[in-house]
């Protein structure tokens, strides 16, 4: 019993208080800074053993702060990589929307450009523009319809020109809209001659055949045998719908038929009968007699 209280007051008389130890703390620094200032206790072995001892520790901070500094650069960089990688997709979607804007204008120039030759090689018609608005089902414009009608004068027969010659004529009118039969529908015969013999034939539509790009026409009296493959086909004026020399095509296959006495054959047609968004009308009808 007598030694552990013993042992308990020693304990006790081994404590320093806080305040004494502080004051003990900073003594020993002031004296060290005194002693390194005032002589060179500190650059012989000292100094070899701070250098085993610090410089590796010093080069150890300085790798991981420059492994910091090639971070945090790496990471901007990939962000201002990334901020210029979304400005320069914007800016291709720009420049796509740009070109496709610049083909479609380029597209709708040229074929105007088209429609003002066509314009000025039958100048001695009255014509009218107009902008196809609807067509019927399939791949060609065999029947559609425009965005002009009584309003703007447009009458049923009226002939409808595009490209480089006939597309069809006027069979039904509204107010403001009209509906246009191609010469390549199946219901559409044509009467027509050859412009360099003044033969006449028959061009009749069928849309099976044109599938191939052609037109078919049939009846030919070619007699002398003068007609050839190239030849321009021109409307008749014997036809009781359509006003006569507009260009139907041109011949590109001819076949003599059983009969021997006529011939027929198909025609490349002067429409691209899978693309029409403008057309010309000739605001006059063909004159007939009852």
């Amino acid at each position: 019993m007598d030694s552990a209280k013993r042992k308990k007051k020693i304990e006790l008389n081994l404590h320093i208080p806080d305040r004494y130890l502080l004051l003990l703390v900073t003594v020993l620094c002031i004296v060290m800074i005194l002693l390194t200032y005032a002589t060179n206790l500190f650059a012989g072995p000292l100094n070899l053993i701070s250098n085993y001892l610090v410089v590796p520790f010093q080069d150890g901070v300085s790798a991981v702060g420059s492994w910091m500094v090639s971070e945090t650069e790496m990471m901007k960089q990939i962000s201002e990589l990334l901020e210029e990688n979304e400005q320069l997709r914007a800016q291709n979607a720009e420049l796509i929307a740009e070109n496709t804007r610049i083909q479609q204008d380029k597209y709708e120039l040229d074929e105007l450009r088209a429609l003002y030759q066509l314009d000025a090689d039958y100048a001695e018609y009255e014509k009218t523009g107009a902008r196809v608005i609807a067509r019927d089902a399939g791949n060609w414009y065999h029947s559609f319809v425009i965005d002009k009608g009584a309003d703007d004068g447009i009458e049923t027969d009226m002939n409808v020109l595009a490209g480089s010659g006939l597309v069809g004529r006027i069979t039904a009118v509204g107010p403001d809209w009209a509906r246009v039969e191609s010469i390549i529908d199946d219901g559409s015969n044509v009467t027509a001659n050859v412009l360099s013999t003044s033969d006449q034939l028959i061009v009749s539509g069928d849309l099976t055949l044109y599938e191939k790009g052609l037109i078919r026409f049939s009846r030919l009296t070619d007699s002398e045998g003068k007609v050839s493959v190239g030849d321009k086909v021109v409307t008749s004026n014997i036809s009781d719908k359509y006003l006569p020399g507009i260009l139907i095509g041109y011949i590109s296959e001819i076949n003599k038929d059983a009969n021997r006495l006529t011939s027929s054959g198909t025609l490349t047609p002067a429409v691209s009968f899978d693309r029409l968004n403008n057309v010309l009308v000739i605001l006059e009808r063909k004159q007939t007699v009852e």
